[in-house]
């Protein structure tokens, strides 16, 4: 196996973590990458086999089979955009705060090396949206959405409209504090927090969900993800934000949002010990009821 390793953030309780992880991986003589920002990062905490093989950035002649993250949710978005087009499985092991994507509790990370060796995992493979403006910015934001895209007022003071076309026809104008486009993985982040539907991974979706909707009469949107979604925004303001997996950069009245499906995927790594029944359970305390019990 040829595995990498990614962090954002590193304590001396996740870095505990971390050298357990390097500890199986090596009982199964695997090769062991780091990204160079990473290894600089947290070498004061860990000392890393000789073998491990320092890399600048992630390419397809590195031929990794596996890259594993250790924080939480974002930590997972972060990985994604590095893997892009790559093709690369990922998987995380939990060191954050909820992990509906970082789902691995770190108690678990021997069962997860030895199910890698052993490919006793499935892929799932997660649709992705293509975002882009016209006209384009001039800043280079993230090109992809693994969890979602949202559309808000620059102060987050104001009460704001946003037309919105599905492939050019007229579909509603949202008044409120903005508007979240997501995908079936992105469908347990924001917008599960402005009442969207969970939504099957698997799903071939997008989910349009309002941000504090003044039209009580209006409700969350899932259309296949077959169609482009096209977004005007309010000509009374000059200046918006625009957040695609929560990198953020400010638009203006004059641009237009445009979004459909992503041609590649990325693939989540998913173990019978951490299956996505298992994560909702969980992370959003079901069947938590001493009636249950009783």
């Amino acid at each position: 196996m040829r595995i990498i390793l990614y962090t954002q953030q590193i304590t001396t309780d996740s870095s505990n973590y971390i050298k357990t992880c390097i500890e199986e991986i090596l009982k199964y003589n695997s090769k062991l990458f780091v990204l160079e920002k990473v290894y600089k990062k947290i070498e004061k905490y860990i000392s890393f086999p000789k073998q491990t093989t320092v890399l600048k950035k992630i390419s397809k002649t590195n031929n990794i089979d596996f890259l594993i993250c250790f924080g939480g949710d974002g930590t997972m978005l972060k990985a994604a955009h590095l893997i892009g087009k790559l093709n690369i499985p990922i998987t995380g092991i939990n060191t954050g705060r909820l992990g509906f994507l970082a789902n691995i509790p770190k108690q678990n990370i021997s069962d997860l090396i030895s199910d890698l060796y052993n490919k006793k995992f499935q892929i799932s493979a997660r649709s992705l949206i293509q975002v882009s403006t016209k006209p384009k910015l001039k800043k280079k934001l993230f090109q992809f959405a693994l969890n979602e895209v949202s559309i808000s007022e620059k102060n987050h003071l104001s009460m704001i409209s946003i037309n919105t076309y599905v492939n050019n026809n007229f579909l509603n104008t949202y008044w409120g504090d903005g508007l979240i486009v997501s995908t079936p993985t992105g469908s347990t982040a924001h917008s599960l927090s402005c009442g969207g539907p969970i939504v099957m991974p698997d799903s071939n979706n997008f989910i349009i969900t309002p941000i504090s909707s003044h039209n009580l009469n209006v409700r969350p949107l899932i259309l296949s993800d077959k169609n482009s979604i096209q977004i005007h925004l309010d000509q009374r303001f000059k200046s918006f934000n625009l957040s695609i997996d929560g990198q953020t950069e400010k638009i203006t009245n004059k641009h237009i949002v445009c979004i459909q499906k992503e041609k590649f995927k990325i693939n989540f790594i998913i173990t019978k010990k951490n299956n996505y029944f298992d994560t909702l359970r969980n992370k959003l305390l079901w069947g938590l009821d001493k009636r249950n019990n009783e």
